[in-house]
């Protein structure tokens, strides 16, 4: 009889010892699993930093020079420039995500890392904007930066980088936020130092620096997809 109590108090420490174990794990593997604030953060840090370099050198910047040139005047400007991002990445951003969400499948994925692999090549090449017509502007410098930026940036890289950012992360909200961050953070500079900018920037550097981080997007995604991560 006493045998058998010192078995059950020896086998209740080891049930403990068990029971805590588990938990531990689960705490462990909880803690290690990306939650939705760390998703969020990712997406965010992403979408700054690869619109923020690629749009360095980009002809949206430079029509930012050409726009502080004419008008002398930073704050509508930059004003312009944000609401005009604003509309025309939240467009992108949503198209990106929609598409995402009805085309959904490996297939798809592997087409989104063909895009940020795409975007690294196309960021290399030097983009040029000429202001052909010097002649006063119609409206002032807030509605025309607002109308000119949001009409070039249809189809600018960084716009294509936002639609793939989209259908990377499925959220509107958070990738448009990013990328319009990353516009300013670009374009502030340029709207204050305009041409002294593309003077002390190395843009090669900068230039290849985005290249590299689009590739390396693509390429992680391109070995998520294929189960190799």
């Amino acid at each position: 009889m006493a045998r058998e109590e010192r078995v059950t108090v020896r086998a209740r420490p080891m049930a403990l010892h068990l029971r805590s174990g588990r938990v531990g794990c689960a705490m462990l593997l909880a803690c290690l699993s990306p939650g939705p604030g760390e998703f969020a953060l990712e997406a965010l840090i992403t979408s700054t930093a690869v619109v923020a370099l690629a749009e360095i050198g980009d002809k949206t910047q430079l029509l930012a020079i050409v726009l502080a040139t004419r008008f002398k005047r930073p704050l509508p400007i930059i004003m312009g420039i944000l609401v005009a991002t604003l509309a025309n990445h939240f467009c992108a951003a949503l198209v990106g995500e929609r598409v995402s969400a009805l085309l959904d499948g490996q297939w798809f994925r592997y087409l989104i890392a063909a895009s940020f692999i795409a975007m690294a090549i196309w960021t290399l090449i030097p983009d040029k904007f000429e202001d052909e017509e010097q002649k006063p502007a119609r409206f002032g410098a807030f509605l025309t930066t607002l109308i000119a930026f949001f009409f070039v940036e249809m189809g600018d890289k960084t716009q294509i980088a936002t639609v793939a950012l989209g259908a990377q992360f499925q959220s509107v909200l958070l990738v448009t936020t990013g990328t319009t961050l990353g516009m300013m953070i670009a374009n502030v500079p340029a709207v204050f130092l305009g041409n002294e900018l593309i003077k002390r920037v190395p843009m090669a550097t900068v230039r290849a620096i985005a290249a590299a981080l689009f590739l390396a997007i693509g390429l992680w995604l391109l070995a998520q997809t294929a189960g190799w991560l």
